[in-house]
C-alpha cells in the first residue's frame, strides 16, 4: 500500500474525515495540469491524464475512462486502490458509491478550488440526504506532500491580428451580446483556452497548452483580468488596458465575488466553475447557467486562422513524414526504443524555427503498448523497437498559426492477417468520415456512426470517441465539436458550423497484443445551398501520408480506394516543394496508386525505381523485360 495514501488517511482521522476526493484538475478545470496540482497521481500512483480518486478509512477506488484501463490496472497493481472503470455497465459512479458507503452524518472533504461547481452541487445532495456535511476547503494533500512541486508564474504575451483575425474589443463586443441576451449583469470565466481566445493572449502555466492562469469577470461596462503579477510586465499590462481590462490579483478574484449586488444576474458555466468560486457568490444572486459564450465563438475559427492552420499543418506534415520515413529505415539496423523515437520525432519539429513546443505528450506505444490508448513510456516499460509489426506514434505540435494533432500506425516489418484487417479497417474508417456530406445542424453524434460502422459491421468496438474539437494555438482539446456515437448531457456536442476543427480518430486495440489509430484534423466547410439548405463537410488539414505496407486492399470497395488515393495525393502535392529528393522517393513510394495481387508491378517513381504491391521497398530491374 502507497506511503501517501497510509498519510493520507491518518490526516483524515485526526480531523474527524469519513471520505476524500482527489479529481484530476487545477482551479480552472483544465485537463492537463501543472505538477503542483497532480495530488491524484501522488497519492495513487496512477499518471493518467483522466481519474479519481476517492478515499475512505478502510477502502479507496479510483475512475477513469476507458483509454486508461489497461495503464490503471498495471499502475495501482498493489496499491490499496480499487480500479472503477468509468462508463462500463456494472460499475457504480462515485456518487452512487458514496451513497453505498458512507453512512448517516459523515463528513465528505475536498478542495473546493479543484472540484467544478456542478459536479459540487450534486455531492451536497448526496451528503445532505445522509444528514452528512461537506467541507470544500480542505487541501489535505498539500498537508502530507513534503516536497511538493511550485506553481509556475512564467510570461504571458500578446498574438498578433494577423494571427488572430480578430481583436479583443470585437471578441469583448460579442460576450457583452449574449450577456445581454440572457439578462445578465455579470459573466464569470475561469476556463483558461477561452480566456486566452478573449483576449488574444498566450501563455505557457500548462504543460502543452499555452495559457495563462487566470480569472475574468465582466459587467455590462468593465472587464477585470485576475492574473499573477509576474506573468504580466509593462507592455502587456498596457496593451491589455488599451483594450479595456483592469488587471486585478490572481486570488482576489474570490473576495470581490462575494461582493457582486445580491439583486444581479450573474452568468457562468457551473460545469467550468469551480465549487469554492461558485459558494462565494452572495446568496439571493440569481444565476444564469449556460454554456461559455466564448466556447462556440472560440471553436468557429476566423479566416486567418483557418489559412494559418493550413500553413502549419503542412510545416508539421513535412516533420511527421521524415520521422516516418527515418523510422522505417533505422528499425532494424540501429537501437531505437518508444522513447528514443518520440524523442526523434520531436527533433524533426524543432527544425521549424516557429514551432513552440507539443500540444501533449507524445505516445509512442509499440506492439501491445499500443493497446493502452494513452500510453506514456518510463525508463521501466521503454521497449526496443524491431523490424516488425506495429508502432503506434500520437503526437502533436504547437505554433503561433495553429495546433496539430496526428496519429499514425506504422509498419515496421511483417505482419499477421489479423494485424492487417484491423489495420485496413482503421484507415477505412477515417477516410469514410472524413469524406461525409451532411446537412447544417448534424452533431457528432449523427456523423460518428460513418466511421465506427466499419467495426459494428465486425462485431468490433473502440473504447474512445472518434473525434474531438481542436484549438488555434490554444488546447489540443476543446468543445463543443466531437463525435461520439452516445449521447451525453453532461457533455452534449454542438452542431457542426464551417470554421470548425475536429479530429477523426477511430482505432481498434488488441489487448496485450497491439494496437492501432490512424487520426487527422478536419476542417468543415460549407459545401453547397440549395432548397433543401446547406450542406457541408470536412477537408482534410493533415498532410502526412497513411503507411500502405499495413492495407489489405482485397478489404477495400474501389470507392475506399479512391478515397486512399485522393487522400495520398494530397499529401505528395503538399509535401512535395519542402522535400529533398531522397524523401521524394521515399514519399513517392508511399502516395503510389493501389494495386492488386494481378497486377504485378506498377511503375510509381522515378530515376528507375520500381515497387512491389505490398512494400515501400525499391526493386532494380536489369532486364527491359522484367520491368
Amino acid at each position: 500500500m502507497r506511503k501517501p495514501l497510509l498519510d493520507l488517511r491518518k490526516i483524515m482521522k485526526e480531523k474527524g474525515i469519513d471520505a476524500y476526493l482527489i479529481p484530476t484538475a487545477d482551479y480552472h478545470g483544465s485537463e492537463y495540469v501543472e505538477d503542483y496540482f497532480k495530488c491524484r497521481e501522488y497519492v495513487s500512483g496512477f499518471t493518467g491524464s483522466a481519474g479519481t480518486l476517492l478515499v475512505l478509512a478502510e477502502e479507496a477506488g479510483l475512475w477513469t475512462d476507458g483509454r486508461y484501463y489497461l495503464q490503471a490496472e498495471e499502475q495501482l497493481s498493489g496499491s490499496g486502490i480499487t480500479l472503477y472503470k468509468a462508463g462500463m455497465p456494472d460499475t457504480p459512479g462515485i456518487l452512487e458509491y458514496l451513497e453505498r458507503k458512507l453512512g448517516e452524518g459523515a463528513v465528505l472533504a475536498f478542495d473546493g478550488r479543484v472540484t467544478d461547481a456542478a459536479f459540487g452541487r450534486r455531492l451536497e445532495t448526496v451528503m445532505e440526504a445522509k444528514g452528512g456535511s461537506i467541507r470544500f476547503e480542505e487541501d489535505l494533500v498539500d498537508e502530507i506532500w513534503e516536497e511538493r512541486p511550485g506553481r509556475h508564474k512564467r510570461p504571458a504575451y500578446l498574438l498578433e491580428l494577423a494571427y488572430t483575425g480578430k481583436s479583443s474589443q470585437e471578441k469583448q463586443r460579442e460576450i457583452r451580446e449574449a450577456m445581454k441576451k440572457a439578462g445578465a449583469d455579470e459573466f464569470l470565466l475561469t476556463a483558461l483556452d477561452d480566456i486566452a481566445w478573449l483576449f488574444n493572449m498566450r501563455g505557457s502555466d500548462v504543460e502543452n497548452n499555452p495559457v495563462v492562469a487566470a480569472y475574468v469577470r465582466m459587467t455590462k461596462r468593465e472587464t477585470f483580468l485576475y492574473v499573477n503579477p509576474e506573468s504580466f510586465g509593462s507592455y502587456l499590462a498596457s496593451g491589455l488596458e488599451r483594450v479595456g481590462v483592469t488587471l486585478r490579483p490572481y486570488d482576489e478574484i474570490y473576495e470581490d465575488v462575494r461582493k457582486i449586488d445580491p439583486q444581479a444576474v450573474v452568468m457562468l458555466e457551473k460545469a467550468k466553475v469551480n465549487y469554492r468560486l461558485f459558494r462565494s457568490i452572495p446568496s439571493g444572486v440569481r444565476l444564469c447557467d449556460t454554456v461559455n459564450p466564448t466556447t462556440p465563438a472560440k471553436a468557429v475559427k476566423t479566416p486567418e486562422e483557418i489559412r494559418r492552420a493550413r500553413e502549419v499543418h503542412v510545416k508539421d506534415g513535412v516533420a511527421v513524414t521524415r520521422f516516418m520515413r527515418w523510422l522505417k529505415e533505422n528499425v532494424g539496423k540501429a537501437p531505437v526504443t518508444e522513447r528514443s523515437a518520440a524523442e526523434k520525432l520531436e527533433e524533426f519539429r524543432r527544425a521549424d524555427r516557429e514551432y513552440q513546443g507539443p500540444s501533449f505528450s507524445t505516445i509512442a506505444g509499440y506492439q501491445e503498448h499500443g493497446a493502452i490508448i494513452h500510453y506514456q513510456a518510463t525508463e521501466e516499460t521503454d521497449r526496443e523497437l524491431k523490424p516488425e509489426g506495429m508502432l503506434l506514434v500520437d503526437s502533436g505540435g504547437q505554433y503561433p498559426g495553429g495546433t496539430t494533432d496526428v496519429t499514425r500506425t506504422v509498419i515496421l516489418g511483417p505482419i499477421g492477417d489479423e494485424e492487417r484487417k484491423h489495420y485496413t479497417l482503421t484507415v477505412v474508417a477515417m477516410l469514410r468520415l472524413a469524406d461525409a456530406c451532411f446537412l447544417e445542424g448534424c452533431r457528432g453524434e449523427n456523423l460518428d456512426i460513418l466511421a465506427r460502422e466499419v467495426f459494428w459491421r465486425e462485431g468490433l468496438d473502440y473504447r474512445h470517441g472518434t473525434g474531438h474539437g481542436v484549438g488555434s494555438f490554444l488546447n489540443v482539446h476543446e468543445g463543443p465539436n466531437g463525435f461520439r456515437w452516445k449521447y451525453s448531457p453532461q457533455n452534449p456536442e454542438w452542431a457542426f458550423k464551417p470554421g470548425m476543427i475536429t479530429s477523426d480518430e477511430p482505432g481498434y486495440y488488441e489487448d496485450g497484443k497491439y494496437g492501432i489509430r490512424i487520426e487527422n484534423l478536419l476542417l468543415c466547410r460549407k459545401l453547397q445551398e440549395t432548397e433543401y439548405g446547406t450542406f457541408l463537410g470536412f477537408e482534410h488539414l493533415t498532410c502526412v501520408p497513411i503507411d500502405r505496407d499495413g492495407l489489405d486492399i482485397g478489404r477495400m470497395s474501389e470507392e475506399d480506394q479512391e478515397r486512399f488515393k485522393r487522400y495520398q495525393s494530397r499529401v505528395w502535392a503538399k509535401l512535395e516543394p519542402y522535400l529533398d529528393e531522397e524523401e521524394k522517393v521515399w514519399l513517392l513510394g508511399q502516395t503510389r496508386p493501389l494495386v492488386r495481387d494481378s497486377e504485378k508491378y506498377r511503375v510509381a517513381s522515378m530515376s528507375g525505381h520500381f515497387f512491389r504491391p505490398m512494400s515501400g521497398e525499391p526493386v532494380y530491374y536489369e532486364k527491359e523485360e522484367d520491368k
